[in-house]
């Protein structure tokens, strides 16, 4: 598995990495889509989110998409949480 962006956040990746793929290989792929989860991603993408602030990458994207927004009728656009981008 890989590092994160944030090597504070490696360890939370990690953790998520092994859930998610024991959950799509042993239940997903056999018909259970119930999310396991979701509280170690929530987790993970709140660090990656503060350290993408932290090191002014945030402002990089906010920059880009406004220059180049999603459709959006887009199916897989990202659903950032606008209190996420504040934080």
């Amino acid at each position: 598995m890989s590092s994160s962006i944030g090597t504070n956040c490696t360890d939370l990746k990690q953790k998520y990495d092994t859930c998610f793929n024991k959950w799509y290989s042993e239940k997903f792929l056999k018909g259970d889509t119930t999310p396991e989860c979701e509280d170690l991603f929530k987790d993970y993408r709140a660090c990656v989110m503060a350290t993408l602030k932290e090191k002014g990458i945030d402002k990089l994207l906010d920059e880009s998409r406004k220059e180049t927004p999603f459709p959006s009728s887009a199916p897989n656009a990202p659903n950032v949480d606008e209190n996420e981008k504040k934080a």
